[in-house]
């Protein structure tokens, strides 16, 4: 297959709507807590996706990326759900689509080059990640129909310097190795607050500061529980994971589905660490503008994600689609510190 690029993917081009849903606290109990796992897979390709081996994927093997590219057939198209890369280790998150708009789960790695020719690095594994969560956490601004994106695919890459990266993924499905490709620009994004770095201390809207009007501040139905409090009443005393999405409007649609896993993981670890969730724009409406809390963390795209621990500094950042294994583990960080 020749390699070519492909465009962000809008996570949502299949249906999503949803079951109505209320969420329900099971008193804490973390990690070992029902609530901080994903529901049951829906499909036994999710179990299959969410577990590659690095043996199942040809070594790069001073091969460059076409000539690994080569080896396999062409198969669906590859979907960026994250657009913020830095030189140095990089998360990666994507959405396998077919040829009739359906999404693609299956066992999956990835591999990168500075330009097809030049020589590749990989295999880097890409577990599917699953955004199903309990039936009781699951709002109508989320997804449950046949289409829906039920997990997303994520790897930890190098990016060595800035510039344009070519991206080959590699799907095994049954005895086929399908390929998918895509580019991505690697630059500097200095206002983003990264890991080691302090978070910016906001005032995050609360029903008090809209006159218990919680529609204002929060476009998922029904509304969360993420916020009882402030992030600057909590910001150094205690841990916090802050949300900004917005369920109802977003535009990668996937706000709903992490606004969901957001308040099922709150059953599980509120007791200890600080669940907020912001909305994105001004109002509620698109045509305000961002809301002061995104231009505060340089945000101009949802959602994102900041762990950040008891001191204050950011321990983990995720954007764009993720699911609950990866805020599972951001939540934690906030937790220990690291």
């Amino acid at each position: 297959m020749r390699l070519i690029h492909s465009s962000p993917l809008a996570l949502g081009c299949a249906a999503l709507i949803a079951l109505a849903g209320c969420g329900s606290s099971d008193g804490g109990g973390g990690a070992t807590s029902p609530n901080a796992r994903a529901a049951p897979a829906s499909s036994p390709q999710l179990v299959t996706a969410a577990s590659p081996t690095e043996a199942e994927f040809p070594q790069a093997g001073g091969k460059t990326l076409q000539q690994l590219a080569d080896t396999m057939r062409p198969g669906p198209q590859l979907g960026l759900a994250t657009s913020v890369y830095t030189p140095g280790t990089d998360r990666l998150a994507f959405g396998l689509i077919d040829g009739d708009n359906k999404f693609v789960y299956g066992r999956t790695a990835v591999y990168i080059a500075k330009r097809p020719g030049g020589p590749a690095q990989g295999p880097f594994l890409a577990p599917a990640d699953s955004l199903e969560v309990r039936t009781a956490f699951r709002s109508q601004t989320s997804n449950s129909t046949a289409g829906e994106l039920k997990a997303v695919y994520h790897a930890t890459v190098d990016f060595p310097r800035a510039g344009r990266w070519y991206v080959l993924s590699a799907t095994r499905l049954g005895d086929q190795l399908y390929g998918a490709t895509a580019d991505v620009k690697v630059g500097d994004h200095p206002r983003i607050p990264a890991a080691g770095d302090s978070a910016p201390r906001v005032d995050t809207p609360t029903p008090a500061s809209v006159g218990n009007d919680v529609s204002k501040i929060d476009t998922r139905t029904p509304p969360s529980e993420m916020h009882r409090v402030s992030l600057r009443d909590v910001l150094g005393k205690k841990p916090v994971v802050l949300l900004f999405a917005t369920p109802a409007l977003c535009q990668s649609r996937v706000c709903g589905p992490v606004a969901d896993i957001g308040a099922q993981l709150q059953a599980a670890y509120g007791d200890r660490v600080e669940f907020i969730h912001n909305e994105v724009y001004v109002d509620n409406d698109p045509s305000k503008g961002l809301r002061p809390q995104l231009t505060a963390y340089g945000l101009t795209t949802e959602p994102w994600l900041f762990a950040i621990a008891r001191d204050g500094r950011v321990v983990e950042r995720l954007e764009g689609a993720f699911g609950i294994e990866e805020y599972r583990q951001a939540v934690e960080k906030a937790e220990r510190g690291s």
